[in-house]
């Protein structure tokens, strides 16, 4: 139900309610004071009045000395009234235009006489207690004696008092609704900000940012998180792009090569061998191109998940020595000193591992300057085996590291060697491989070495 309201809606409500029930609580705290305070004062006139009859009880000579001094000293009270009787329940003094409730005849009177009782004659309210007092003339004879107040002037003004408070309350709830949805409002003004700048966010426009100096602090994390995720998106989108312009280029220039090479051979009539080269030809760039979509296929699975599909523990020094062997002939046509250096054990796919190694070290080889070295080091520290293949040659641009494992990525296009048929997967295919078996790749350039680390963690055993 509440999902329906707006947020400013609800905390509009809130801030209505609370103010609404503060004031609605101290009016009654006050109303129920003031109610208190009226008693306590009736209960102190009572009091002082008890007193005063019973010094004139006690004094007076007989009843009817008694009855003149009760007239004498309660007829300038206005709104005071008692009433005398004996224990025969005859009235001995009453106040003019008072008449004794009925039901309080059967009353006990009070222990200490100072217990305020309410009582209600027609249209009138009173305050009263109920005492016994005893005269000079029949000092063996207790006097059932009540005194009562009207109380008339108190209901007037509690409910005078009523109707004002009712009326600020509703007043101050108003405002405070008013100045609640107010605040709320302009609270909320840096969400609706955040929310026209995101609108204006797209494809072809993702430079928008957040507001974060304008916004408060509350709102400033959350500003900086989505500013760091457009970033990431922005960046994203780009190598997405550069990616499919990649893509496109690599495919269209074998494509290309395949048709025009047929249709210059079809141009004119050829003979048999000039057939047979031609198909040749073709065949290997198809074959490029089977390998090209092959390495993207692979690509496009290790991003969803794969599992290796089989695992078992090799030595990584045999799998480098392995691919020294196989390498050795370039190496040696150019020169390069190509040495393996320690041993580890490794759990994982072979052939996945040798693709890996293989792929960094034709790099290595293919950017190595003649008489250079390339070296292949296997370790092992205490939760991983690291196999770092390291060689000399021209520095690559710190820039450029955090991209080289980038798809159709090429620091340097210039350092493409001529002869080869890479397309620039061969980086992205060891990140791939390297991050299904749970590792880290990284690169490190400087002082004339290139250093390509490759970091796979032992299986951690499953808790008994």
């Amino acid at each position: 139900m509440l999902r329906r309201f707006s947020l400013t809606s609800r905390l509009t409500a809130f801030f209505t309610s609370v103010a609404a029930a503060v004031v609605l609580g101290l009016g009654l705290l006050f109303l129920i004071a003031t109610d208190r305070h009226f008693q306590e004062l009736d209960r102190a006139a009572l009091r002082d009045k008890k007193l005063l009859i019973e010094s004139i009880l006690a004094h007076a000579n007989s009843s009817e000395d008694a009855k003149w001094r009760l007239e004498d000293a309660l007829s300038h009270h206005h709104g005071l009234y008692a009433v005398v009787n004996d224990s025969q329940g005859n009235t001995l003094f009453q106040s003019a235009g008072f008449h004794l409730p009925e039901r309080s005849h059967s009353g006990h009177p009070s222990p200490d006489g100072y217990s305020l009782q309410a009582w209600k004659s027609g249209q009138s309210e009173f305050h009263a207690i109920h005492f016994q007092a005893r005269t000079r003339s029949a000092p063996a004879t207790d006097l059932d004696v009540f005194v009562a107040i009207d109380i008339e002037h108190h209901k007037q003004f509690l409910s005078d008092l009523r109707r004002n408070l009712a009326i600020y309350a509703a007043i101050a709830t108003l405002i405070s609704g008013l100045l609640g949805w107010l605040a709320a409002h302009q609270g909320m003004a840096p969400l609706r900000a955040m929310k026209t700048r995101a609108a204006t966010v797209t494809g072809q426009r993702l430079e928008g940012r957040m507001p974060v100096e304008s916004v408060p602090v509350e709102m400033a994390d959350l500003a900086r998180e989505l500013n760091h995720m457009l970033d990431r998106l922005q960046e994203d989108f780009q190598r997405l792009s550069d990616f499919s312009s990649d893509l496109a280029h690599e495919l269209r220039t074998p494509i290309s090569n395949l048709l025009t090479q047929t249709q210059v051979t079809l141009s004119a009539k050829r003979d048999a061998d000039t057939y047979r080269d031609t198909l040749a030809s073709n065949a290997e760039e198809l074959q490029r191109l089977a390998r090209m979509v092959a390495d993207m296929l692979f690509l496009a699975k290790t991003e969803r998940g794969v599992d290796l599909p089989h695992k078992e523990w090799f030595s990584a020094a045999a799998e480098v020595q392995a691919l020294l062997e196989f390498y050795e002939a370039v190496a040696e046509e150019k020169g390069i000193d190509l040495r393996a250096h320690g041993d580890g054990d490794i759990q994982g796919d072979r052939l996945m591992f040798r693709r890996a190694v293989s792929n960094l070290l034709s790099n290595a080889i293919r950017h190595t300057p003649d008489e250079g070295d390339v070296q292949i080091y296997v370790s092992r520290d205490e939760d991983a085996i690291k196999v770092i293949v390291e060689n000399t040659g021209k520095e690559i641009e710190p820039k450029d590291l955090s991209r080289l494992f980038d798809r159709f990525y090429r620091a340097d296009p210039s350092r493409t060697h001529p002869g080869s048929d890479g397309a620039g997967l061969g980086l992205s295919i060891t990140k791939a491989i390297v991050e299904a078996h749970g590792g880290t790749v990284s690169a490190h350039s400087s002082q004339g070495r290139t250093r390509f680390t490759l970091v796979f963690p032992f299986p951690r055993p499953l808790d008994v």
